[in-house]
């Protein structure tokens, strides 16, 4: 059967969305119906279950002991510690129920959810890293989200082997890092973005290859230049030396210009490299990636984000890991060795086959259960032989379908759609929804969300961050001790030692703000993934925005405005944004 591009109504957002001839083949192959939600609409679904930064204290359910947890005391949900998470000493199965068909579907899976007890923390394989969530094989790191194989770090967020690096949101086998964004591959690179192969680095944009640069922009394999304006290496250093970046006075001014210096320039409509029919924002060495936001060594994948552990393929709608997944349709967090995954949170490793499914380890064939290990054919934690399970599960999803259920925005859910929002345990401000899409208390609440004001643990403040001395040299290690007042929303934090240390060493000053006001700070260059068709913004011999002259004649539009079209995450009313071939022209 031939297939042809299809215009559809999102039944959320009531806006339009394409539903291409190459879709339909992968939705019959993983034997799905079409989507009702647009791609925006079911991301937004999907992040609502991913809580990455979150921590609070709660109540182990067997000790009762306090514990750290990702997981809201308001949420209703039960939680063991980790360790006993882990255990063979309780069984999942003992929460199984017959399936009724007279009651929705989703109704059910809400109901076994918020009675199997949940894991505290999601992480493996770490090493004097307990205050750190949704992370493996980490070693001596403090406050690391979404992260793996990083060492003696802190602070960071979306990050992948890293070593002795602080305040970092995504970025990848750096060392010696500091307050970057979007950096790969660099070594004391210092407030950059989009940077790699870097070596001392400060406050520098979209350069790669470059050492010993500060404020600057689309460099190649350069060396001393300051704000884009080439000296020799005496002269760099003598004016590196007057600009007094031990002080947070220098250092937070210096910032602001360099970041105030970037926004003259273009950037390229898409970071990425070494790709092959691959479009989205951040993608790296990927073949027949589309529409995709941060994925690294992808294949056949659409619709699909932060996969930058590498290996994920054959894929849509898949949100957060890789390694080693393939045929996976609209699941969060899933990852290392899975296979043929569909609506499911948070399943690994080892796991196949799985439908509707939350919080499971090493199982494969099982429909709509929660919190099983190394478990086979089982339908609501109930254990059924192999001809009984396919049997049930395909008169559960007829059933799915005669009874759907509606939320209390009038959606619809059949088979073929993600959990619905209402049932996630997570308020829209306690996820990555707000980090990437900002709101507020009444707009969330209109769209089906829920919002939670939490109660801040009250501290006795010792010291406001604008009274921190300045210069770091002449700070001592009694800095630890102190409880500060974060410069802007007023919140308590502390530095700890190894923050201390670190400080020292690269000789720039105490932060004035807490971990999470300086996370929100970097999140402002970490563009939202929503990917749209633009058209290059060169105009002959300026940007389209006259801000911007060209360094040489384009001649491939000569003085008219190029007309190449592509796809990009960046928005033209806040960025210059060229083409391919009129970028290149530009970087040098």
């Amino acid at each position: 059967m031939e297939y042809k591009n299809e215009n559809r109504i999102c039944q959320n957002c009531k806006k339009d969305f394409m539903i291409e001839s190459e879709d339909f083949l992968f939705y019959k192959k993983m034997k799905v119906p079409v989507p009702t939600w647009c791609p925006v609409c079911r991301y937004k679904r999907r992040i609502i279950w991913r809580n990455v930064r979150y921590l609070t204290r709660g109540k182990d359910e067997i000790t009762g002991k306090e514990i750290f947890t990702g997981i809201p005391n308001e949420s209703g949900l039960k939680i063991y510690d980790l360790h006993y998470w882990n255990s063979d000493k309780w069984e999942a199965l003992d929460y199984g129920f017959d399936y009724d068909f007279a009651e929705t579907f989703f109704k059910q899976i809400k109901e076994l959810f918020y009675k199997v007890p949940f894991n505290s923390v999601s992480k493996q394989r770490n090493i004097n890293s307990d205050y750190s969530n949704q992370c493996d094989d980490m070693k001596n790191s403090y406050l690391c989200f979404n992260a793996g194989f990083c060492e003696d770090s802190a602070y960071s967020c979306n990050v992948h082997s890293i070593k002795n690096c602080f305040d970092l949101t995504s970025c990848y086998n750096s060392e010696f890092c500091y307050e970057d964004v979007r950096v790969e591959k660099s070594y004391h690179t210092v407030g950059s973005t989009m940077c790699e192969s870097c070596i001392d680095v400060f406050f520098s944009k979209n350069c790669v290859g470059c050492n010993n640069c500060f404020g600057c922009v689309n460099l190649r394999n350069s060396s001393y230049l300051i704000f884009n304006v080439q000296y020799t290496k005496d002269e760099y250093f003598n004016k590196i030396n007057s600009f007094n970046l031990n002080t947070w006075e220098g250092f937070n001014d210096l910032r602001k210009k360099s970041e105030n210096f970037w926004t003259k320039f273009p950037i390229k409509y898409m970071l990425g490299s070494r790709n092959y029919n691959s479009t989205g924002e951040d993608i790296k060495e990927c073949k027949n990636v589309n529409d995709c936001y941060i994925v690294q060594k992808g294949e056949n994948l659409k619709y699909s984000q932060d996969l930058f552990f590498g290996g994920a393929s054959d894929s849509y709608d898949y949100t957060c890991w890789g390694l080693n997944a393939s045929q996976l349709y609209e699941c969060m967090i899933c990852g290392e060795f899975v296979d043929r995954l569909k609506f499911c949170f948070d399943c690994w490793p080892s796991c196949q086959e799985l439908e509707y499914c939350m919080n499971m380890r090493r199982s494969k064939n099982c429909f709509a259960c929660v919190g099983l290990k190394d478990k086979q054919y089982c339908v609501f934690n109930k254990q059924y032989t192999k001809d009984e399970y396919f049997t049930l599960i395909n008169r559960i999803k007829e059933n799915i379908d005669e009874n759907p259920y509606i939320d209390k925005h009038g959606n619809i859910y059949k088979y073929g759609e993600f959990f619905p929002i209402e049932i996630s345990p997570f308020a829209y401000n306690e996820t990555i929804l707000n980090d990437q899409f900002l709101s507020n208390k009444e707009k969330a609440e209109k769209e089906g969300y829920i919002w939670r004001n939490h109660d801040q643990k009250i501290y006795n403040i010792t010291i406001n961050a604008n009274n921190l001395i300045s210069p770091i040299n002449q700070v001592d290690e009694n800095i630890t001790k102190e409880i500060i007042k974060c410069e802007q929303c007023g919140n308590a934090y502390r530095i700890i030692f190894e923050e201390f240390q670190f400080l020292k060493k690269i000789n720039l000053p105490l932060p004035r703000l807490c971990s999470n006001c300086r996370f929100i700070r970097r999140q402002e260059f970490m563009v939202p993934p929503l990917i749209n068709e633009s058209q290059c913004m060169c105009n002959g011999e300026y940007s389209l925005n006259s801000q911007y002259k060209n360094t040489q004649k384009h001649n491939i539009h000569g003085n008219e405005r190029c007309k190449s079209i592509f796809k990009t995450a960046y928005d033209p009313e806040k960025e210059i944004i060229y083409c391919e071939k009129c970028y290149q022209q530009e970087v040098y």
